[in-house]
């Protein structure tokens, strides 16, 4: 169920100076080495390796896992397009990382224990996800690009939340769906659900 949802998230998002990552407290860049990724609109975040790792997408753009990937001798950071994540998008892609780095989330299973996500997964998480539509979509939309299982996992459980109890109208608009029914086949579809109704 999650999957389908997640693929309906995927399809319905649009994705409509040098930048870095700071935050307060340690030093997040007291790595060796990092990897820079490049926004959609050439905006640039230097990640730390083992951050980066968590993204499928960068470990197989750069052939494997290692930290070979990187020369010793080399000072520049190994670019990493990402055409498809606005800045603002990728910078909270960056935060999820750097958080499952030090605390990583409860892995969301099916069925799911509750329809609130922070009985299912942390409060950090569960606030992290607070977003509006648009944002919640992209960063959908980012997850997959950059295939990073928990962070989709997170998402798609938020949107299926989103969703939970909308009707198929509402959703439809939710997802900005047009009904290309025809006619006949409106007409097909609104005997089918009398019938299914009359029969409950």
């Amino acid at each position: 169920m999650l999957s389908l949802l997640c693929l309906g998230a995927v399809a319905a998002s649009r994705l409509t100076c040098c930048v870095h990552l700071h935050e307060e407290g340690p030093n997040i860049f007291d790595h060796q080495y990092y990897w820079r990724h490049v926004s959609k609109e050439g905006d640039t975040f230097d990640v730390p390796i083992e951050i980066a790792k968590l993204s499928n997408l960068v470990v197989t753009t750069l052939g494997g896992d290692d930290d070979d990937a990187h020369d010793d001798d080399d000072e520049e950071a190994i670019e990493i397009p990402l055409p498809n994540v606005r800045t603002q998008v990728l910078a909270k892609v960056i935060e999820y990382c750097t958080h499952f780095s030090q605390e990583p989330m409860t892995p969301i299973t099916t069925p799911l224990k509750s329809t609130r996500i922070e009985e299912i997964v942390q409060e950090w998480y569960a606030d992290f996800v607070d977003v509006d539509q648009i944002m919640l979509f992209e960063l959908v939309t980012a997850a997959n690009f950059m295939d990073i299982k928990a962070l989709l996992d997170l998402t798609c459980l938020a949107v299926s939340v989103l969703i939970k109890g909308k009707s198929a109208e509402e959703i439809r608009r939710i997802f900005n769906i047009s009904n290309n029914f025809s006619g006949e086949e409106d007409e097909l579809r609104n005997n089918t659900e009398m019938t299914a109704a009359g029969s409950s």
